[in-house]
């Protein structure tokens, strides 16, 4: 198999895993939204859920290192592209869409990165 398709079939993994995390962020932060609204639309104190709180913080800060570590893995797999001989582009499909709100004119809403 030619170096380019198994590179590009690595490249569609990373990607996916950093979109997995980012997706995972957006949800532990928008959970952690709910849950402050949810306390004070009940009227509870403070103190109530703290716990789990502190827990949710713990697994965004956990979920942030895992972000740099993939941003770092990243870098790494641009260096070794390059020693095994890949000049090309790998390209990801990244909906841009959703994220700001907007259609991108493409019929399924994605385009083509690199």
């Amino acid at each position: 198999m030619e170096k380019v398709f198994v590179a590009q079939r690595v490249a569609n993994k990373l990607f996916a895993t950093e979109n997995a995390i980012d997706t995972a962020m957006v949800n532990a932060a928008e959970l952690m939204s709910d849950m402050l609204k949810a306390r004070k639309d009940l009227g509870l104190s403070a103190v109530v859920g703290d716990k789990a709180s502190a827990k949710l913080v713990e697994a965004m800060a956990a979920l942030g290192e895992a972000r740099s570590a993939m941003v770092g893995m990243h870098n790494e797999l641009s260096e070794v592209k390059l020693r095994v001989g890949i000049r090309t582009k790998l390209a990801g499909v990244e909906n841009k869409s959703e994220e700001l709100g907007e259609t991108t004119g493409h019929k399924d809403g994605l385009r083509t990165v690199a």
